[in-house]
């Protein structure tokens, strides 16, 4: 017995392929749909912000130095006797330092004393001469050639009267020079020539550097923005102590207790570091400064009265730059654009795009994405401190 042949038609078989298809992208799409609502929100801590204010500071190297550094040197020639002071210890303006040899100039001190009582005698002499003369010439006693010469004689006599004067007190300063003396007050450093040397005038025989106060010169970058202007603001306002404020720190991280005072700042920029020079002026009664001495300055560069100060690791990288997540009233995650400023004691300064009374994500914000549903894990703790 014969049966037909079972055969499906071409209009069939595109028809059941498209009932498939559309099958399985009904299947898929419902699966997608029941997994999103399915998907749990993302545990998150957050943090309220605040305003509060604050003060953005810095640090830059320094050096210190005497705020006067005088070159102790001989004034006159001759054999360097005794050194009487202590190397390295503090002296007094006026002390004597030195002694060099007074001998010869004892010597020419009274040898000018003698020339002086000479052309003293000499003057008087002529005075009187020029005096009788004189009274001769009015009763026309004597020639008026001889009054002439009678008042030059006199004038003759007074001016080496006054150079002898002067001879005399030159004189006396060489023997004073003899005592080489501290012109001002501070540290002594180490002797230049020993005693029995021979020294001219003009020689170096030690240093004298003033440390109370003592200066530190520092260089701010050019193109630190806040830097240059706390040294606008520095020059501008001479007398206002707050905007010139200045803490220095050794080198052991200590901070130096008495505070100091920006007092000057470069009008250029120096071509060959890119940097502005900068000096602030310290106290040191008690010597704990050495000029010389690495150190590390600290500035106060610009107040905040109302700072948004956050966590650092709370901010990201968005398509438009820096960002961070906050909770809106729904729990759902916000992004927000911010700007940044600088660090301000370890925390990150944002100058615009977040306000105070937000909620921050500061937990958990590196897997979110706008708009997605979140979950408070210290929600309680957040409530009572917002209260609080």
């Amino acid at each position: 017995m014969m049966y037909p042949s079972s055969r499906l038609t071409p209009g069939l078989v595109g028809r059941g392929l498209a009932l498939s298809f559309v099958a399985l992208l009904v299947s898929a799409c419902g699966t997608e749909q029941g997994g999103e609502a399915q998907r749990p929100p993302s545990p998150v801590t957050v943090a309220p912000v605040e305003s509060e204010p604050a003060v953005h500071r810095a640090e830059y190297a320094g050096r210190i130095y005497g705020a006067t550094e005088v070159a102790v040197r001989a004034r006159v020639s001759g054999i360097l006797e005794r050194r009487n002071y202590e190397e390295g210890m503090a002296v007094e303006a006026g002390q004597t330092l030195f002694q060099i040899e007074p001998e010869p100039y004892e010597d020419a001190l009274a040898s000018a004393k003698a020339d002086l009582a000479e052309a003293q005698a000499q003057q008087l002499r002529a005075e009187r001469e020029w005096q009788r003369v004189a009274g001769l010439f009015e009763r026309k006693a004597v020639s008026e050639r001889e009054r002439d010469q009678a008042r030059a004689e006199a004038k003759a006599a007074q001016a080496r009267l006054e150079a002898a004067r002067s001879a005399l007190s030159n004189a006396e300063r060489q023997l004073r020079y003899t005592r080489v003396e501290a012109p001002v007050s501070g540290l002594t450093s180490i002797e230049a020539l020993t005693e029995g040397n021979l020294v001219e005038a003009g020689t170096v025989l030690t240093h004298i550097i003033q440390h109370d106060p003592v200066h530190v010169y520092f260089s701010l970058p050019e193109d630190d923005a806040s830097a240059q202007r706390l040294a606008r603001t520095a020059a501008r306002k001479a007398g206002d102590e707050s905007v010139r404020s200045a803490q220095l720190l050794l080198r052991e991280g200590n901070a130096y207790a008495r505070e100091g005072v920006v007092d000057f700042a470069d009008r250029r920029v120096d071509p060959m570091t890119g940097t502005v020079q900068m000096r602030a002026v310290f106290p040191n009664p008690d010597g704990e400064l050495l000029p010389g001495q690495f150190v590390r300055i600290r500035l106060a560069l610009e107040s905040y009265d109302h700072a948004v100060l956050i966590d650092p690791t709370a901010v990201g990288e968005g398509p438009q730059g820096p960002q961070v997540f906050t909770v809106n009233g729904e729990n759902k995650a916000q992004s927000q654009t911010v700007e940044l400023g600088p660090m301000v004691d370890g925390k990150q300064l944002i100058l615009s795009g977040l306000e105070a009374g937000a909620k921050l994500v500061v937990n958990g914000q590196v897997a979110l994405r706008d708009g997605a549903p979140v979950r408070i894990t210290n929600a309680e703790q957040t409530n009572a401190e917002q209260e609080g």
